[in-house]
């Protein structure tokens, strides 16, 4: 599990930075990526990367200004032509599926694959037996989410001396107690699969928040997570302008980490005014100056999880 930031600039693109996307790949977990944001440009970031359209398994879209959402039906149209040909879901605000529907129809697009469009509200908006990704609404001009990814805790190791003593030689039996299922020995003694696995191993959590000045929810969407994406598009000097405009300086999203607890802080979506290296080094001097543990985003940079 990682995540591979596709655009990290706020408002419009520059020469540097395109505008907001980033990719979740859940390579090893599922076989897929997750997209988060969609802006103008994000397909040409794919095509100079090594992720590949056909293995996107989820859109999950923030917010519904463009810098954040233009890109998706470009993207949407170029995946059946690049051999993407399962269904895909997209989720975000209430006008997301107006957006999509009128730019297929009056563009005439058809797409080869299922596509499904969940206009989400909060709380738990998918969930299966390995994840689940809830949303709260974060403070902005136009409603804006934040998702919080949790992994669910899986099985621990199995103990194989245990296994070993029992007669029990590698093969299916070692499935069914990896996932839990307790088996009849040829004895007919019953072995119970937690006798014989080890401590679970906890899940890891990523919340990827959208556009947002400092708010509570913010906070509980990140709680403990093992990596908090969080926008910094000001330094501190400009905190009037980012409340103005429904946005954060990197000192605030700082807060916001050391707050919840997290691990690890991504600062991203920086305002194009910043265009030199001494003042990203000022970004990043200010976050840490409350948040030690931070880093930040760059296009096709790859942020691991510890």
């Amino acid at each position: 599990m990682d995540v591979y930031f596709l655009g990290t600039g706020a408002g419009m693109p520059t020469t540097r930075r395109n505008v907001s996307s980033l990719a979740l790949r859940l390579y090893d977990e599922r076989g897929t990526f997750w997209l988060f944001d969609c802006g103008e440009g994000t397909q040409h970031q794919v095509l100079r990367s090594p992720i590949k359209l056909s293995k996107c398994e989820f859109v999950f879209i923030t917010h519904l200004h463009g810098d954040h959402l233009f890109g998706l039906p470009g993207l949407l149209s170029s995946r059946a032509f690049q051999g993407g040909t399962t269904p895909l879901t997209v989720f975000g605000p209430t006008g997301l599926k107006r957006f999509l529907e009128t730019a297929f129809e009056v563009s005439e697009t058809h797409l080869p694959y299922e596509l499904h469009i969940e206009e989400i509200q909060e709380g738990v908006v998918w969930s299966d037996d390995t994840f689940s990704v809830t949303a709260l609404p974060l403070e902005h001009r136009v409603p804006s989410f934040g998702y919080r990814v949790q992994q669910k805790d899986r099985p621990g190791k199995l103990k194989f001396e245990l296994l070993q003593e029992h007669g029990i030689a590698p093969g299916p039996l070692y499935g069914k107690l990896k996932r839990g299922e307790d088996i009849e020995l040829p004895s007919g003694e019953l072995l119970f699969a937690a006798s014989v696995l080890g401590e679970p191993v906890p899940g890891r959590t990523v919340t990827i928040l959208g556009d947002t000045c400092l708010c509570e929810n913010a906070v509980r969407l990140g709680r403990d997570a093992d990596l908090l994406v969080h926008e910094a598009t000001f330094l501190e000097e400009k905190v009037e302008s980012a409340s103005e405009f429904g946005h954060s300086t990197a000192m605030g999203a700082a807060k916001v980490a050391s707050d919840a607890g997290a691990r690890k802080l991504v600062l991203t979506h920086f305002s194009s005014r910043y265009k030199d290296d001494d003042q990203m080094q000022q970004l990043l001097e200010e976050a840490k100056s409350i948040f030690p543990n931070t880093v930040l985003a760059d296009e096709h940079a790859v942020i691991e999880l510890d």
